[in-house]
């Protein structure tokens, strides 16, 4: 006892660690009490509560206002340039040297040539895209800096471009000068100096005013219903701003530190104790409970990334993909469940919260509806159409509540509905993801697994004939009783059709093959005869792994028998032997016990079956006196005491074993022949 209640100590401090990691991450993720999180639109009713300002701040322009204004103040204003006084004799000089390298200096007028250079460059040479840029911008005058940092105004019309001023160079030239290339000496010398020019643009604008008035604390900015003008939503642009600027220099208070990890801390408590209450199979599991707390750990994250890190709407996140990945392992409740706990905590981090909580339950509701029962994996596909159309009639719903109007509808939050309910799909990669991390099995890979054209099930009917007939016999048993007291049908269906399949490696002992030959059992002794058959679970769990069973199929080949005995060989021992006690342990199953509904349900699905196929006649008191007396001896063995099946749960498998043995097993008529 001392031992057990450490270990049950141990665990719970271990849930408790999971509990505090769980509420501390998620309580890290939510946003500051600066953040403002509010949509809104001009002309659209605002549909929040009343706001009213904490804290002064200055109501600032729009950005058309801004511009206009500053277009205004500049309109007059000048460009600077700056004429370099080097380039002229730079470029002359450049000349005179490439007619010495090709023996041309004899050839031309120098007088002529420096006194065309000097001429043009002193009118000045200005880039041709630059003087087109001025004149599309009606910059008709420049502000020119000479080299003495005189500024003179001048008409761009005064300026040369490299083309015209080397038309004007050749204006009246000697034809001797044609062949010079003149036109690679005519460069800009009036050059932009975008320094100077944006200095002045800004000492120009630095009067400018950023606002047109002040919202004192205390004020009354907006209530719900009111239509946002351009006025409010100037008002409201400059509330968002000042936010966004203090949010970096004021810490969040902590008042509101703890009353969020108090609402965090409350709903995750929420969920524990639904698993330690209803689902303790769960709860118990630390495999399952970290799975839990990390798909919710997942979600809250990736919608605080997106909310503060991006500008994607969170919309797009595929919210429902949390209530599908849970049912498709576990259940529909705990799904639902787990659903409306990680919404109610995201809520807190989005801008419309009532909104984005109808959104997200409703299409909780519809994932859970949809996926009732998995039978094929096109349901996931059905699934996230299901969803989107859910998003779009209870969005629009809400539209049409508060606009009132179609023209007013904000469509564009249904294509990010759409791309989420998209998304889902990616439930197929997730699922086979998890189920490898965390050990699970999913209805998917049930579905797989009861596919009885596989190679492994072709083997199986090849090599035990009798014994495959029988494991289907037991499935569809196994699985009506298991939908009646709502177990996992799925699950045991899957676990029936593999539990005997130990049976494949000496198939010739056991007498369901045989097909009226003799029993080579018979030829040996009572407790070897015992090991051969009591074998076959052994060599079960050896196959199972060698295909890579999951080990919750595996635990149906272990469990089947329990620490039942040999029957047959024990109580032929005794016969024999009566003056001789024989080792119980040689004629035992190594077990364990079944510890679930679905591994009870088949022990006794398999012992009726086989119970069935030995009576001599089919009688309806015949079948009943064989489902009770087998079920009542394996309650009485104590095979149950572990799994958490109740007296109800026997009473209505044994009724459900009782119908289907009778239509299988049903009396025929006898056709009468014709008579001669």
């Amino acid at each position: 006892m001392k031992k057990i209640l450490s270990k049950t100590t141990s665990y719970y401090l271990l849930a408790g660690l999971i509990f505090v990691l769980v509420t501390g991450i998620t309580s890290y993720f939510l946003p500051d009490n600066n953040s403002f999180k509010y949509q809104y639109e001009i002309g659209k009713p605002w549909s929040y509560d009343l706001i009213t300002t904490s804290f002064d701040f200055p109501v600032y322009k729009s950005e058309s206002v801004i511009k206009e204004e500053k277009a205004g103040i500049l309109k007059n204003f000048k460009p600077f340039f700056k004429i370099d006084s080097r380039i002229p004799e730079i470029q002359l000089n450049r000349f005179f040297t490439d007619l010495k390298k090709n023996n041309q200096e004899d050839a031309v007028n120098e007088a002529f040539i420096r006194d065309r250079f000097n001429t043009i460059y002193k009118k000045g040479i200005i880039s041709a895209g630059i003087h087109q840029k001025l004149i599309n911008e009606n910059n008709f005058e420049i502000n020119c800096i000479l080299s003495n940092n005189i500024k003179q105004v001048r008409n761009i019309d005064e300026f040369y471009t490299p083309k015209s001023a080397y038309q004007a160079f050749m204006k009246g030239a000697p034809e001797d000068i044609n062949n010079l290339n003149i036109n690679l000496y005519m460069v800009e010398n009036v050059l932009y100096d975008s320094l100077i020019t944006d200095l002045s643009k800004q000492e120009l604008l630095k009067n400018l005013s950023l606002t047109s008035g002040v919202v004192l604390k205390g004020e009354r900015i907006i209530d719900r219903g009111e239509i946002v003008n351009e006025q409010l939503f100037l008002i409201l642009n400059s509330m968002k701003r000042e936010y966004e600027l203090k949010k970096e220099s004021i810490d969040r208070s902590y008042l509101v530190v703890v009353g969020e990890i108090i609402l965090v801390a409350g709903l995750i408590l929420l969920f524990f104790m639904y698993l330690y209450l209803f689902r303790p199979r769960l709860f118990y599991s630390l495999n399952n409970l970290l799975f839990l707390s990390l798909l919710i750990i997942i979600l809250v994250g990736i919608t605080a990334v997106t909310v503060k890190y991006t500008s994607v709407s969170y919309f797009v996140i595929p919210f429902a993909l949390l209530p599908i990945i849970i049912r498709v392992f576990f259940d529909s409740r705990t799904a639902l469940f787990a659903h409306v706990i990680t919404t109610m905590i995201i809520s807190l981090m989005v801008d419309n919260a009532f909104q984005f909580i109808l959104l997200q339950i409703t299409a909780g509701m519809t994932a859970v509806s949809s996926l009732k029962d998995m039978t094929q994996r096109s349901q996931l596909a059905q699934t996230a159409l299901l969803i989107f159309l859910s998003y779009t009639a209870m969005y629009l719903s809400l539209e049409f509540i508060s606009e009132g109007i179609l023209s007013r509808i904000h469509w564009k939050p249904l294509i990010f509905l759409a791309l989420s309910s998209g998304l889902i799909l990616f439930a197929y990669l997730l699922i086979y993801i998890f189920e490898k991390l965390f050990g699970l099995i999913s209805a998917i890979t049930l579905l797989e697994l009861t596919n009885i054209n596989s190679d492994l099930m072709m083997e199986f009917a090849e090599k035990a004939p009798g014994t495959f007939q029988h494991t289907l016999q037991v499935s569809n048993l196994a699985t009506e009783a298991a939908k009646k007291i709502g177990a996992n049908s799925l699950l045991v269906r899957t676990g029936a059709l593999y539990h005997d399949i130990g049976k494949m490696k000496n198939p010739q002992y056991f007498i369901e093959n045989q097909m009226g030959s003799a029993n080579p059992l018979y030829e040996l002794q009572h407790m070897d005869a015992a090991r051969i058959i009591i074998s076959h679970v052994a060599d079960g769990v050896e196959i199972a792994k060698k295909e890579r069973l999951p080990d919750q199929i595996i635990h149906f080949i272990t469990t089947h028998h329990g620490y039942s005995k040999t029957r047959y060989f024990y109580n032929a021992f005794i016969n024999a032997n009566p003056d001789t006690k024989p080792d119980d342990a040689h004629y035992t199953y190594p077990g364990p016990l079944p510890d679930t509904k679905e591994t009870a349900i088949m022990m006794m699905a398999d012992a009726v079956e086989a119970r069935a196929r030995s009576l001599k006649v089919y009688t309806e008191e015949s079948i009943n006196d064989c489902v009770e007396s087998m079920i009542n001896s394996q309650i009485a063995d104590g095979q149950f005491r572990e799994a958490p099946i109740s007296f109800r749960d026997v009473k209505t498998v044994k009724s459900i074993f009782k119908e289907k043995i009778r239509n299988i097993y049903h009396t025929r008529i006898v056709y009468p022949e014709v008579k001669n």
